[in-house]
């Protein structure tokens, strides 16, 4: 976090843009669909205010502890969630690694913003997971060739569509926020 400029920007861009489209498909009619993105609006927003270049914005000491309380907080809900639904358990391990890259800020030294913090062990397992998680998400984001002569997938498209109502937008949204967070993870 607090990286270079460029990327931290770059960074900062993706992540506010993700953010704001999740926003757009919490006008889903489906509610979990809306449930989702309402979670992974606050993740996208919270990693692009992670991620601006410290030469900008350097936050106050008491942002970080109020960030850990803040993704605390959303990985109770979505543990909470996860018993109806094993796929929230991403959610709860994407808060559990903004509550650990909270902490390891709250505790660097004032001006130490990136760099040889952490548990390097607890660091690398949310690296592995989150870039299996890349890997898995971008590889279901390949679209698959028909079969000649066979039946084809046409998009959902009607009355009720709208943009939150797209799996292949809302899986690229994930997919971003995913990299964003291999990307965050590196820079401890």
């Amino acid at each position: 976090m607090h990286g270079p400029g460029s990327s931290g920007w770059l960074l900062v861009a993706l992540c506010a843009a993700t953010g704001a489209y999740c926003l757009l498909r919490m006008r889903s009619s489906v509610e979990e669909q809306r449930r989702a993105a309402g979670g992974e609006a606050l993740m996208g927003f919270g990693m692009a205010a992670m991620a601006v270049p410290a030469a900008v914005f350097t936050p106050p000491a008491w942002a970080w502890p109020l960030w850990a309380v803040v993704f605390g907080a959303a990985g109770l809900h979505a543990l909470w969630a996860a018993r109806g639904s094993a796929r929230h358990l991403h959610h709860v391990v994407g808060a559990g690694a903004m509550v650990y890259m909270a902490v390891v800020m709250a505790a660097a030294p004032r001006g130490a913003h990136h760099g040889g913090a952490g548990i390097p062990a607890l660091t690398a397992v949310l690296l592995l997971y989150f870039t299996a998680y890349v890997l898995v998400t971008g590889a279901r984001l390949v679209p698959v060739p028909a079969v000649a002569g066979g039946p084809g997938v046409r998009p959902r498209t009607g009355p009720g569509t709208g943009w939150g109502d797209r799996p292949e937008l809302a899986r690229a949204c994930r997919l971003s926020m995913g990299i964003a967070m291999v990307a965050m993870l590196l820079t401890m």
